[in-house]
């Protein structure tokens, strides 16, 4: 007879990004389960800008016990703030606080490579093993064990397999899903990480994340440390599939081309005006050396996520834009509800996983819906729709205000969602 959810002891976990550690962290502590993680890379990686984490990712950051951590890092930015290219402020928006009220957690926005970090250390504190240069090569079940093998030769034998290896997954394309390919979403973003102390000239602290629309996208800034001394600032845009298509050679030299003139390309669209805010994005423009530019995919709705003793969860699963900042917080309700699944199921593998999925599927695709809606504000936009958008933003935040929507929790609702609600 098969073993029931509950029996599993020993779980492989393909990946090494925060969704592969937050795994092995809550399988370890909860469930008593052995995991062991393989990661492709060589060593950790250091590239990533930053990730934005709202309430209900910080609630369960907090029952990990790294919510303090986390907050110590990076820089807690409840508010947008939205300015035209003439300077003004159009409006401000605060996006955590009826959320915050619920929950207790508001909205951070953290290095990526802050929060590997604090993971790491986690995970090392806790003796998980991780093993990095291990490209998974096969995936095979016999009985009630599942067995991986690896391009060195070796391979690892445990009760389960998660496949936590985001959106280019080894597990999904080897195993699972292999038809389930990357939808490239027509926009691309150019980001950057800048120290403020790297400024010629002294700047007032940028609090909140500040938003500027221009007619070939969005222009936005945020504090990313405790302190603001580390600035993000991201251009996205629409960006044209590569003529040769959607091949690494074409998306390289599409990248060396928006790269090198991204800094003409701002700061003609931001243009001559010579107020505070546009001196102050001319000036973060001029002064960046190095920028990381990558075109944004999704994967498609509707896909399996599971075979057999395996499952994918994370980006591996449902990896859609980041302009909902729901990444790392899909990936730890992912994570929360396996793990109670583990816990309070006596179900069959197919069963329990079949729950599982009929469980998450609704909630990622209305995040995802979520952020394809955010992400219209991206699309290349002639000068005088730009200017009739800022009036329009102008009159809504102004009747979001005024009206109280906020207090109802308009546009916040799906960030008191609490996944250890559901039931099994």
């Amino acid at each position: 007879m098969a073993k029931a959810m509950n029996s599993i002891q020993k779980v492989i976990i393909i990946g090494g990004g925060p969704a592969a550690i937050l795994a092995a962290l809550r399988l370890q502590r909860t469930n008593g389960i052995s995991p062991v993680l393989y990661e492709i890379r060589q060593n950790v990686t250091t590239l990533g800008g930053a990730i934005g984490i709202p309430s209900n990712g910080l609630r369960l950051l907090n029952r990990l016990g790294l919510y303090e951590e986390c907050v110590s890092k990076g820089a807690l930015t409840p508010h947008i703030v939205l300015h035209g290219l003439n300077g003004s402020v159009l409006g401000e928006m605060d996006m955590a606080d009826w959320s915050e009220q619920q929950t207790g957690f508001g909205y951070l926005r953290i290095r990526r490579t802050d929060i590997m970090d604090l993971l790491l250390r986690a995970a090392e504190k806790e003796h998980i093993p991780i093993h990095y240069g291990k490209t998974l090569t096969s995936i095979w079940e016999r009985g009630d064990e599942v067995t991986v093998e690896f391009a060195d030769g070796t391979t690892d034998t445990a009760d389960f397999l998660l496949g936590c290896d985001g959106i280019h997954s080894s597990v999904r394309k080897l195993y699972i899903d292999p038809g389930a390919k990357p939808e490239y979403t027509g926009i691309s973003n150019m980001y950057s990480l800048l120290p403020t102390h790297l400024l010629p000239i002294a700047i007032d602290p940028v609090a909140n994340l500040n938003a500027t629309l221009t007619p070939d996208g969005l222009f936005a800034v945020s504090p990313v440390t405790k302190t603001s001394d580390v600035l993000y600032w991201f251009f996205s845009r629409e960006v044209a599939m590569p003529k040769s298509g959607d091949v690494r050679d074409g998306w390289e030299t599409t990248q060396k081309a928006e790269v090198e003139g991204f800094r003409s390309t701002v700061l003609e669209l931001l243009g001559e005006d010579k107020s505070d805010w546009v001196q102050t994005l001319r000036g973060l423009v001029q002064n960046t050396d190095s920028v990381k530019f990558y075109p944004i995919y999704k994967l498609p709705a509707g896909r399996t996520w599971h075979k057999g003793r395996c499952l994918i969860i994370g980006d591996a699963a449902h990896a859609m834009p980041p302009h909902a900042s729901q990444g790392v917080s899909m990936a730890l309700e992912d994570v929360f509800l396996f793990s109670k699944l583990l816990a309070s199921s006596n179900m069959s593998l197919d069963q329990g996983l079949d729950a599982y999925v009929a469980k998450r599927k609704a909630r990622t695709e209305a995040m995802l819906s979520k952020a394809e809606d955010n992400g219209s504000v991206r699309r290349r936009t002639p000068a005088w729709r730009v200017k009739a958008k800022e009036y329009a933003i102008w009159g809504g935040l102004w009747l979001f205000k005024t009206t109280g929507l906020g207090r109802m929790g308009m546009g916040q609702k799906d960030l008191t969602y609490d996944v250890e609600s559901e039931e099994f």
